[in-house]
């Protein structure tokens, strides 16, 4: 009798884990595809675009059918049902795929599969520059809203974004989570909102719902191809967001996304696009800003204020999106060594990453004054979306077909339709190139150049670096057997390395250098486990490398993902017995390896690329800072290796 309160008490608790991580996603994850309806059918017909789109019945009825199935296809189909099964350990996006790609290639296809591995950090660059993009157009675009009001306002918009930004990025170290909390409720709203108001302005031309059907779009597309061709470049405004939907899986997992998805998100957005399609067609004079018109008077600064903190709420998505790829880069070798801060107990993918977080605060700043107006940034907006889908799309059905061994022809039936729609944006888009397109194209290829460049000399860098250390196990019997003469000092020295099969660079220039070694010495290993906590009583292993007697050992220290690692505290809870002897941690010296680069005359890579390789390293985060290690009994020692 008594299981049965229990059980029902864990259910309860596990539904409400569930609603929390649901109102979660609203408030972090659907804010930027969410938030399309402020400006993407207002781009289609925006009488200043190099392509305009005439306002007619036909045209309307052609472009509320296109926006619906291209919703349908790149984000239900390709994103939600398809891409975001194929996780890394619960994380997804580019980057999740391109580790996919490295763990299930085959020899015969290894060449395509570093092709695509390189397409994909492409597209994970390209989202680099979307990510300081969104944050711009969305705000810039809700806060335009005020025109609507007071023409007079106007002069206000520039000001305001900025300052809305800048409070944005001040409050992530607060962590997704709590983020999520506050705006999740907000979200709810917002979508209410917007699907009810989209109703009203259907109620005014109900045929509008005929454009459901897809022979409005398919004949609107191959019957005025090329009016159709053009308006997909502003169409695919519709789905920003859909990339950002997939790199955030991590942090609220991927069946929340998809109910808050299928049962509010996508439902609100059709319902607001329908009803501005039925606008229009009431009065051609609203294509200047038809979401905000579907309100009665009364009620449009009110929606300025919910727009606002709605495309607030976009800039979040791809905020936390643009974290999850930039730590995913660096745990594949693409970047260096980030501070990373994990801001939640239950969701492992929950982080803030610091440098990544000022980086775009001053990227979305620059944006803002430079083009003043949404409807500038629109041009430049839609190139990295729809890059990033088509690459994402193509990953993922290679993917699909080395890990689940999906049948060529079943592939094929799913991928080639697919990837014809991604193609038909990416030309559309193109056509906008000296517009504005350009921009994404630019973050995007510095973006992949950093990345390459770092992987490129991270390869040099290591393969010189073991080259120097010299097998650990090897360099201790040359120390045993007196091969190398040093004298033996009383204390206990603490050396970090990355593992036990190598010396560290610092033990082997103390004992060739200074020619001394410590009477206890330590190689220590930090390794991260995908877990909050770990236990005390899990948290060292002890390997004596061998030997029992000449007080040199390798300690492994595992923490989980929400600790610090804290070096000092960690060793204190080695068994002395497995040290031969007791650590004196209170007077022990750490050491630390520390590598000087220089440009080298080896024709390894460009001489450019060397120095920007150099210039990156200095981001890398502070290991003593990171491993909790005393200031004052830090040894930093050097060694310069030319790339």
């Amino acid at each position: 009798m008594t299981d049965r309160p229990q059980v029902a008490a864990h259910s309860t608790g596990t539904d409400a884990v569930r609603l929390g991580l649901v109102i979660g996603a609203l408030g972090v994850v659907f804010g930027d595809i969410g938030t399309s309806p402020l400006y993407t059918l207002q781009t289609v017909f925006n009488p200043g675009d190099p392509h305009p789109v005439p306002v007619s019945p036909e045209n309307v009825y052609g472009v509320a059918s296109l926006v619906f199935w291209s919703v349908m296809i790149i984000v239900t189909i390709t994103y939600v049902l398809l891409a975001m099964r194929a996780d890394n350990d619960g994380e997804g996006g580019i980057m999740a795929l391109i580790t996919l790609l490295s763990r299930w290639r085959t020899a015969r296809g290894r060449r395509f599969a570093v092709f695509l591995a390189g397409l994909g950090i492409f597209g994970a660059s390209l989202f680099f520059g979307d990510s300081m993009i969104t944050p711009a157009i969305s705000v810039l675009s809700a806060v335009e809203g005020l025109k609507t009001v007071e023409p007079s306002f106007e002069r206000m918009i520039v000001p305001l974004t900025a300052v809305i930004i800048v409070a944005l990025f001040m409050v992530q170290r607060r962590g997704t989570a709590v983020v999520g909390r506050i705006f999740g409720p907000v979200m709810i709203v917002w979508f209410v909102t917007i699907g009810a108001l989209g109703i009203r302005g259907i109620a005014r031309h109900p045929r509008i719902l005929e454009a459901l059907s897809p022979t409005y779009a398919v004949g609107f597309l191959f019957g005025h191809f090329g009016t159709a061709f053009f308006a997909l470049a502003a169409i695919v405004l519709a789905v920003t967001g859909a990339e950002a939907l997939y790199a955030d899986m991590g942090h609220f997992g991927r069946r929340s996304i998809t109910r808050a998805w299928l049962l509010l998100v996508f439902p609100a957005c059709v319902l607001s696009y329908l009803g501005q399609g039925a606008l229009i067609l009431d009065d051609s004079a609203n294509i200047s800003s038809p979401f905000f018109l579907l309100a009665p008077g009364w009620a449009r600064l009110p929606m300025v204020v919910l727009a606002t903190a709605a495309t607030v709420i976009a800039a979040q998505a791809v905020i936390t999106g643009a974290y999850s790829v930039a730590a995913q880069a660096a745990q594949l070798g693409y970047l260096p060594r980030l501070r990373v801060a994990h801001t939640s107990e239950s969701t492992v993918g929950q982080i803030y990453v610091p440098w990544i977080n000022w980086l775009l605060m001053v990227s979305v700043l620059t944006l803002i004054f430079a083009f003043r107006s949404s409807a500038a940034l629109a041009f430049a907006f839609g190139m990295a979306v729809t890059a990033t889908i088509t690459i994402t799309t193509l990953l993922f059905f290679y993917v699909a077909r080395a890990k689940w061994g999906t049948p060529l022809w079943l592939l094929c039936l799913g991928a080639v339709p697919l990837l014809i729609v991604d193609l038909l944006f990416v030309g559309a888009n193109l056509t906008k190139f000296v517009h504005g397109a350009w921009l994404p194209l630019l973050i995007g290829l510095v973006a992949f150049t950093v990345m390459t460049t770092w992987q490129r000399g991270r390869e040099i860098v290591t393969a010189e670096r073991e080259r120097r250390e010299g097998s650990l196990r090897v360099f201790i019997d040359d120390l045993r057997e007196g091969r190398t003469r040093t004298t033996t000092v009383p204390g206990t020295a603490v050396f970090l390395n990355r593992g036990k099969l190598t010396a560290p660079l610092a033990m082997r220039a103390n004992v060739e250098a200074n020619h001394v070694r410590h009477e206890h010495v330590v190689v220590m290993s930090i390794h991260t486990e995908t877990v909050p906590r770990v236990s005390d009583a899990e948290r060292i292993a002890v390997d004596d490398l061998g030997h029992t007697d000449d007080g040199i050992t390798h300690v492994t220290a595992t923490f989980g993902y929400m600790e610090t690692p804290d070096v000092p505290r960690a060793l204190a809870l080695v068994d002395p017995a497995a040290t031969e002897g007791r650590l004196q941690l209170d007077q022990a010296s750490y050491f630390l390896s520390k590598i000087e680069l220089r440009p080298g005359d080896q024709p390894t890579m460009a001489r450019w690329r060397k120095h920007l390789f150099i210039a990156t390293s200095y981001i890398t985060a502070d290991a003593a800072e990171y491993f909790g290690l005393p200031r004052e009994r830090t040894v930093i020692m050097g060694s310069h290796i030319e790339v």
